[in-house]
């Protein structure tokens, strides 16, 4: 998983797309690297400047304070101090071992969850900008995003969290991860992979997120979403060319809509590609019910199913790691 760690230092973005991207001018943007020296920026052959994720992220942030009422200046050292303080943090992250209860990370979780309890969407977006300054967004993905769709989906299976709210955290974050996935690292020129949820299946959070961490990976993705007629797959399939389609099952009676895919999608069955893969929680709770489905299952975690497809996609598509 150092892959996905270090992706986000790699210099990858022209300064047009970083002034698409933070709202900040061109030439803003080299004023405050010629008086502050920020944001840090690598040069190709030909003297042009790149700047990697993490530097889009920090000036997100500091966009956010200066939008907030904060000086430049000011804003610019709030976000290096912040940095100073969670430097020593960040190398005791590993990318799928879990956080003590105490962590830095447990803090951004329940800190945003009451947020979005109290419906405060503009303290949530300042606490996931806070988090991205100082942690990798795999990590971010992981330990704060998952945990708060698990603990928003499971107030509300215990009528603790009211459908309107319920609702309202999920689009919030469902916002949020469709626009990493459009803001991924320019993709590998090879054939998608189509994601979708199993017919039937409403709840699409662990869609979304590996749809997020395939990109991250410079794979490129066609996210379909909730509830996926398998019988109108076929024809689009066909269309974009997909080398693997993901499905996701979070309980039983999606998984075993499943197990008729062969069925309505012949061709592909005969074929055998492009590749079908399926996970979710349906499959942990009930583990026979994979055994039951045509394709490759990803695994039991999400950090497995990525690792999974990402061998499985270098495998049929060999490119430089």
């Amino acid at each position: 998983m150092t892959q996905l760690l270090n992706q986000d230092e790699k210099p990858l973005f022209g300064i047009g797309a970083v002034s698409r991207m933070t709202n900040i001018s061109e030439a803003t943007l080299r004023v405050w690297e010629r008086r502050y020296n920020f944001p840090q920026s690598a040069r190709t052959e030909g003297g042009h400047r790149l700047y990697s994720q993490q530097e889009v992220t920090r000036l997100q942030w500091v966009k956010q304070r200066v939008d907030e009422g904060m000086q430049v200046s000011q804003a610019i050292r709030a976000l290096q101090q912040a940095q100073r303080e969670g430097e020593a943090l960040r190398a005791v992250l590993p990318f799928v071992q879990p956080q003590e209860e105490s962590s830095p990370l447990d803090n951004y979780q329940q800190r945003l969850l009451e947020a979005l309890l109290r419906h405060d969407t503009n303290r949530a977006s300042t606490i996931l900008a806070e988090a991205q300054t100082l942690y990798s967004l795999e990590v971010l993905i992981l330990d704060v995003i998952g945990p708060t769709f698990h603990d928003i989906g499971e107030g509300w299976s215990r009528g603790e969290v009211d459908v309107a709210t319920e609702h309202f955290a999920t689009n919030f974050l469902r916002h949020h991860l469709l626009m990493w996935m459009r803001m991924g690292p320019p993709a590998y020129q090879v054939n998608p992979v189509v994601l979708a949820c199993a017919p039937g299946e409403l709840h699409e959070g662990s869609l979304l997120m590996l749809g997020v961490l395939l990109r991250r990976l410079r794979w490129p993705v066609i996210y379909l979403g909730q509830t996926m007629p398998l019988s109108e797959l076929t024809a689009f399939i066909e269309d974009v060319h997909a080398s693997m389609v993901v499905f996701v099952a979070m309980t039983e009676e999606p998984a075993c809509a499943l197990m008729e895919w062969p069925h309505q999608m012949p061709e592909i069955a005969r074929s055998q590609y492009p590749v079908i893969g399926f996970g979710g929680r349906a499959f942990l709770e009930q583990p026979e019910l994979a055994s039951r489905i045509s394709g490759v299952w990803l695994g039991k975690t999400l950090p497995e199913g990525v690792e999974t497809l990402n061998r499985m996609l270098h495998e049929m598509n060999p490119l430089p790691r």
